[in-house]
């Protein structure tokens, strides 16, 4: 009598590649997360302790996400009233995916370019922007560029997040002319608030 195989194991389920939006008009809109080496999206808690150093009202702000990947950074600086985002992307699949997300928010205000986060920080207007986000792949070698063309960026009185896999503190900024205002640390993650400096 022929032996029938067992049966296979189910595959395991894999957990969700999405993240949300926090707060402001599109609370708990779900942003797909593409399974791509480097990508990997600010986490929840960091982005709900981000938002609440910036304050829950961005009503106003011009905001740059320079290495915008799912968009998270950016797409929550805009439901929260930011009155420009310009998404930076270099990887068509995202850009698409981007764009498709911004269609079906009707988000008027968020601007998605398909370009090199550095190009386009270097070629902002001096002083014209309110936020840079800057969440660069960790082993892309691309902090201290991103910083000096973000530093000059940057509006009086205008702020940067910067996520990297080490702290930064105001030695290592001083080069940029920003300093630290707040700093967290989760998991591999270093989370950074900056400014300029006086």
């Amino acid at each position: 009598m022929k032996r029938r195989a067992p049966p296979s194991p189910a595959p395991a389920r894999r957990a969700a590649h999405e993240v949300r939006i926090i707060g402001g008009q599109w609370k708990r809109t779900k942003l797909p997360v593409s399974d791509k080496p480097g990508l990997r999206p600010t986490p929840d808690r960091v982005r709900e302790t981000l938002f609440n150093w910036l304050g829950h009202d961005l009503s106003g702000w011009k905001c740059v996400d320079a290495f915008a990947g799912t968009g998270a950074l950016g797409l929550e600086a805009a439901s929260r009233g930011a009155s420009e985002v310009l998404l930076v992307e270099q990887d068509p699949q995202l850009v698409t995916q981007l764009r498709a997300i911004q269609a079906r928010l009707e988000a008027t205000g968020v601007k998605v370019e398909r370009a090199n986060g550095l190009s386009v920080l270097a070629r902002l207007p001096a002083g014209g922007t309110d936020l840079v986000f800057l969440d660069p792949p960790f082993d892309a070698n691309l902090y201290e560029k991103a910083l000096a063309a973000t530093a000059a960026a940057l509006a009086p009185g205008g702020l940067a997040y910067l996520e990297a896999p080490a702290a930064w503190n105001d030695d290592a900024l001083a080069a940029y002319g920003l300093v630290v205002l707040r700093h967290l640390k989760a998991g591999a993650v270093h989370a950074h608030l900056l400014r300029r400096a006086a």
